[in-house]
């Protein structure tokens, strides 16, 4: 059997004005995304001169926007997870009970802080933020946060989340990290970190059915063993299966 390779997670990080990473600010996602959304868009306008419209002129900088959604799942945890409410603040005593104790540290880079240094110094605004997955890189600032949360406890808590994250910056960015982290590796007996086609599961997704949707409908319980899955019929959001990875299942 293949060795199984360790799964690289995307993370976000806060950055200074000179774009440099800050310390202990770097947030991994729980799961990692599923897709990622690049657009690209030039400021252009069009002339109109004596009623002659001309054909549209730029006129000024272009921008880039990355949109992707990241889930958020704490039902895992409820077992060791069931403290009562923190006293006199309203939160849960444990940090797994209540899924926004993740998803507010995400939200954390969409929150004007005061500016420490330079010309506007004194001032407000988003924090300059890097999302960093393998061998893409985008940094800019968060425009936009939306929080769905789709599952709650007996008692109230929310314990799922997705979150709907973009990201905009003010210029054409085509930007590859250059040192991106266990890129090209292998393992010993294995393949490069990348070379194998992962497929993630999607919301309510399970093993059976994206097996018989890959042509292996037979072979879901092989797979399910391969890749170490313990439920294969509830798979987290976003959970990566290779379907190469395979194991024989005890007649």
């Amino acid at each position: 059997m293949p060795e199984l390779q360790q799964l690289a997670r995307a993370y976000m990080i806060e950055l200074d004005a000179q774009s440099h990473e800050k310390p202990d600010t770097r947030i991994e996602v729980q799961f990692n995304p599923e897709t990622l959304k690049v657009t690209f868009a030039n400021q252009v306008a069009n002339q109109d001169q004596g009623g002659k419209q001309n054909s549209p002129q730029f006129v000024g900088k272009g921008s880039t926007k990355l949109a992707l959604t990241l889930y958020f799942d704490v039902t895992g945890e409820l077992s060791t997870s069931l403290d009562s409410t923190a006293q006199g603040k309203g939160e849960p005593n444990s940090g797994t009970r209540d899924v926004r104790r993740l998803t507010r540290k995400v939200a954390h880079f969409i929150t004007p802080q005061e500016i420490k240094e330079g010309k506007d110094r004194g001032k407000f605004a988003p924090p300059k933020v890097r999302f960093h997955w393998g061998s893409f890189q985008f940094d800019g600032i968060m425009e936009s946060l939306e929080e769905n949360l789709d599952f709650f406890s007996h008692d109230g808590f929310p314990l799922r989340a997705s979150l709907t994250v973009g990201l905009t910056q003010q210029e054409i960015q085509f930007q590859i990290a250059s040192n991106p982290a266990g890129a090209g590796q292998a393992k010993p007996g294995g393949k490069p970190a990348g070379t194998t086609p992962q497929t993630p599961a999607r919301k309510g997704g399970n093993l059976p059915q994206m097996a018989d949707q890959q042509g292996m409908g037979d072979d879901w319980q092989s797979v399910a063993r391969g890749n170490n899955i313990e439920n294969p019929r509830q798979l987290k959001p976003g959970q990566l299966i290779d379907f190469s990875l395979r194991k024989q299942v005890d007649g």
